[in-house]
């Protein structure tokens, strides 16, 4: 995760080397905008962010960030080719409607803007053993029941210090659904996106010292995914 992340990163820090807006999607309070100072100049005025988390949407207010309420399912409430990067960080599976988020960023891009998203890959040996045994994919759709989580009916692999809020309204962490690495490398070609460049990072059961090696020559399995096009 943390390499899939540092890569997410600097694909942004290199779409604003030379100014210009960004939307980052699933906000949160705006942490994203502490990383990318680090690595590039960007002023809070050059900062958007998309929130429904509405606690979160405060936090990133009182910090003096534009982060807004909005629902990423729906249309971005924002002008065409406002940005020159858009970037959704282990958001997309969270969206009841991907796809549409997806055509959203591509109206929302100016000419030569970038894309960045960060998400898991559903179509991994893990879950295809998974599946095989009879259980449910743990990075993809589940049923939304605690008790399933507790008896280990659907695997866990997030952090033991996570709270799960599966049942709740509003869940922030449930998975709805998740694309495969081809199936996202050809959907955004479909839109119009050029040079679309994926990469691959986690190729489980390998041993980690084999994992860079085999994230380069199967991609398409990977646990995690960070996509990088250009409109």
């Amino acid at each position: 995760m943390d390499e899939s992340y540092a890569k997410a990163r600097n694909a942004i820090a290199d779409a604003l080397q030379d100014g210009g807006n960004c939307l980052d999607c699933g906000a949160g309070d705006g942490h994203e905008f502490g990383w990318l100072r680090q690595l590039v100049r960007l002023e809070p005025s050059q900062y958007h962010g998309v929130e429904w988390y509405t606690k979160a949407v405060e936090a990133g207010r009182g910090q003096g960030l534009n982060v807004v309420h909005g629902d990423l399912n729906a249309k971005i409430d924002f002008a065409d080719e406002y940005f020159r990067c858009i970037f959704g960080l282990s958001v997309l599976e969270h969206l009841l409607n991907p796809c549409n988020f997806l055509r959203e960023s591509h109206r929302c891009l100016e000419p030569g803007g970038t894309l960045v998203l960060l998400t898991p890959n559903i179509s991994t040996f893990f879950t295809i053993a998974l599946l095989l045994v009879g259980k449910m994919p743990s990075s993809g759709p589940h049923p939304d029941s605690d008790a399933l989580l507790a008896q280990q009916e659907t695997f866990r692999v997030s952090s033991e210090n996570l709270k799960h809020d599966t049942e709740t309204d509003t869940p922030v962490h449930r998975h709805l659904i998740v694309f495969s690495y081809r199936v996202l490398r050809t959907y955004l070609e479909m839109l119009g996106f050029e040079h679309v460049k994926g990469y691959g990072f986690g190729l489980y059961p390998f041993p980690n010292f084999t994992q860079k090696l085999f994230e380069r020559i199967d991609p398409y399995h990977c646990h995690q995914m960070v996509f990088v096009a250009r409109k």
